[in-house]
């Protein structure tokens, strides 16, 4: 076994000239947050944790060697944003007090999830992952290190930004084999985007970016990161529900990226102006039925999307029984220099396709017919105007008729989990009321949704009747303040102050600090300057009393 105090904490290359590596460059002296596992740690007599490369919703990623193989791998440590901690000095990691209940649940879910890869580890497009284990009152997953580049870094570096269908389908299509496999074993990966498909030196494309299903909607404890145009509009906080189709839209998005050079439009925006817009000089080189796939892969809503994998690749591929499902369609007129993908219809307005002269001939004919109705309508409108004015003459004029308003129902508003915009956008509640917003700070609703409504749901009211809907403006977040030398009562009365929790662990006193104050390094977890939410908890470390000893008298002499 290689002497680890004399390797690379980054690339595993042994140091030949002080800390900086040769070979890769970094610097071995520097030093990871002290709520992360320290370099050069040891977990289960065998992985060596290297560097810190990210820290996700759930996990803390980094970099490690593998005394037995002789190898770096890449080391994930169940570690949940605002969940979970680590003081100085300590392996195990700390579970803020509020979260204790849930942090078992959550971390089954990551065993579970990381369980299940070690036996799909022969998918193409999976990194083998090969150990998981608890220790430390976490979990760990150990998957193998691939030398790779992402999707976004290989299309940036592509002259034209993007790449033409033939070598997409080449990278892409093998990638469904492995989804398809992943959702037969109950697992929605929920993240993926360019950042997360790997092009590795085997010329494979590979997933990475797994994190447990409760990461991957707003409606989670955890932390959850939009990839905007690539987050399906199921995993905001809705009633629409994660299924496979989620993973489908998400890859749709990364085809439609990868052969037009641009991301789509984010689904939150789709929902008031779905147009997916393809330049002609593009379009013109996409196959049709690829057109066709990816208008049914990126449908708004899951329920219209294409549910399965194996559709979604037969659509991919051509197959004989999809061409002769699809009928070209004709549709609506956009800029001259553009082809738009139609996400209701899924169709495109193909020039010399098969059968367009039909359409286009019939077109016309529909036309003129719509044309003359316009004309009998209006005809018919001219004659009722001159019917009622005829027969006004002939009676005599009621002046005394009684006006009647309409009442309507209140709706529950508050109960769905609707969003200022959706309630804008539904026509009849917005002629039956006068509907007007507020927002406030909730620390159990999410932000953008609305929670509070000045008439009660089920009231009977005038039409007209003003309604304020009040819409969380999320958690109210502040900055730590710098605690660290004071008193642990000044400290808490301080924290206090600016709308956080307190709570306090002792540590060792060598005689050098004051008893009872709070460390000035290191001495808070969140780190003073983090921005916290109100009413989050921030844990001191502060000074125990000074441990003395009595030395033994040194006279030996006997009386």
């Amino acid at each position: 076994m290689k002497n680890i105090d004399n390797l690379c904490m980054n690339c595993f290359e042994e140091l030949t000239s002080g800390s900086v590596c040769e070979e890769c460059g970094f610097d071995n002296d520097s030093r990871e947050d002290i709520i992360y596992l320290q370099m050069r740690t040891v977990l289960n007599d065998r992985y060596v944790v290297g560097r810190l490369i990210a820290h996700e919703s759930d996990a803390a990623v980094y970099m490690g060697y593998d005394t037995q193989l002789d190898e770096a791998v890449i080391i994930r440590e169940f570690l949940p944003k605002g969940i979970a901690v680590r003081l100085e000095g300590n392996l195990e990691v700390h579970i803020r007090e509020r979260y204790k209940d849930c942090f078992g649940k959550l971390k089954a879910s990551f065993l579970n999830l990381w369980s299940t890869l070690i036996k799909m580890r022969n998918l193409s497009a999976v990194i083998p992952t090969y150990d998981v284990f608890e220790l430390n009152s976490t979990a760990y997953a150990i998957s193998e290190y691939m030398e790779s580049i992402t999707l976004r870094e290989f299309l940036l570096r592509n002259p034209e930004g993007n790449i033409e269908w033939e070598q997409a389908r080449i990278m892409f299509m093998p990638v469904l084999t492995t989804l398809e496999s992943l959702h037969s074993n109950g697992i929605i990966h929920g993240g993926i985007c360019p950042d997360n498909l790997l092009l590795c030196r085997d010329g494979k494309v590979r997933l990475k970016g797994f994190c447990i299903s409760e990461a991957n909607t707003m409606s989670s404890v955890l932390e959850f990161n939009v990839n905007d145009g690539y987050t399906a509009i199921e995993q905001y906080d809705n009633n629409h529900k994660m299924c496979p189709a989620t993973d489908i839209y998400a890859f749709s998005a990364c085809i439609f990226r990868a052969l037009v050079g641009q991301n789509p439009p984010d689904a939150k925006s789709r929902e008031t102006n779905d147009r997916l817009m393809i330049p002609n000089t593009i379009a013109e080189k996409i196959p049709t039925y690829v057109i066709r796939a990816l208008g049914g892969g990126l449908q708004i809503y899951p329920e219209k999307r294409t549910q399965d994998i194996n559709t979604f690749r037969e659509q991919l591929n051509a197959a004989p029984a999809v061409v002769a499902a699809a009928a070209p369609a004709p549709k609506r007129a956009v800029k001259k220099d553009e082809e738009e993908i139609d996400s209701v219809t899924q169709e495109k307005n193909y020039r010399g396709y098969p059968g367009y002269d039909d359409v286009k001939d019939n077109s016309k004919k529909n036309k003129i017919i719509i044309a003359v109705l316009v004309v009998l309508i209006a005809v018919a409108c001219v004659a009722g105007v001159l019917v009622a004015r005829n027969g006004s003459f002939n009676k005599q004029e009621d002046t005394t008729a009684s006006v009647s308003v309409a009442t309507h129902t209140v709706p529950d508003f508050t109960s769905a989990g609707y969003t200022q915009s959706d309630i804008e956008n539904n026509g009849a509640w917005n002629k039956q009321f006068k509907l007007t917003f507020d927002s406030q700070y909730s620390v159990d609703v999410d932000e953008g949704i609305v929670f509070k409504q000045s008439v009660t749901a089920g009231e009977t009211v005038d039409e007209g009747t003003e309604i304020v809907l009040t819409v969380s403006k999320g958690v109210q977040t502040a900055e730590v303040p710098d605690v660290g030398g004071l008193t642990l009562e000044e400290a808490t009365e301080k924290l206090k102050k600016a709308g956080f929790e307190v709570s306090s662990v002792e540590v060792y006193n060598d005689g050098g600090h004051a008893e009872n104050t709070v460390k000035s390094s290191y001495g808070m977890a969140p780190k003073a300057g983090t921005t916290c939410a109100i009413g989050e908890e921030i844990i001191l470390q502060v000074y125990s009393k000074t441990v003395t000893t009595t030395e033994p008298s040194t006279d030996d002499t006997e009386e």
